[in-house]
């Protein structure tokens, strides 16, 4: 192309190539099903590592691949709360002698204001 083709575009915009004379990619079709119903299949490589569950087009939920089987769900720590980590750091009578200084402390403060 001269450089008179290129000017005045944008990047992106389009294509000046053709598809004549390429070999695409062997692909398959695959297929899922929402648990709404939803049928749709998705082109993948034929080489690709297939995945069982695919989000749905129509509605966001996860779909099932057609002829699979629904996926082990993974073991999840739980997640470690406050208290948790609380607990790590102090024992239960350490946190009630703080609790009952705190509230000595807050005591003594009323009574001056009073």
């Amino acid at each position: 192309m001269g450089e008179r083709a290129l000017r005045g575009t944008r990047l992106g915009a389009t294509s000046y190539e053709n598809d004549r004379n390429t070999d695409l990619a062997p692909r398959q079709e695959v297929s899922y099903t929402c648990p709404k119903g939803h049928k749709f299949s998705v082109p993948l490589a034929a080489e690709a590592e297939i995945p069982a569950t695919w989000e749905c087009r129509n509605c966001g939920a996860v779909a099932l691949r057609v002829d699979a089987e629904q996926p082990q769900q993974k073991k999840v720590k739980p997640p470690r709360t406050h208290w948790d980590m609380l607990l790590e750091r102090r024992s239960i009578e350490d946190l009630e002698e703080v609790l009952n200084e705190r509230l000595a402390i807050l005591r003594a403060q009323r009574r001056k204001s009073a």
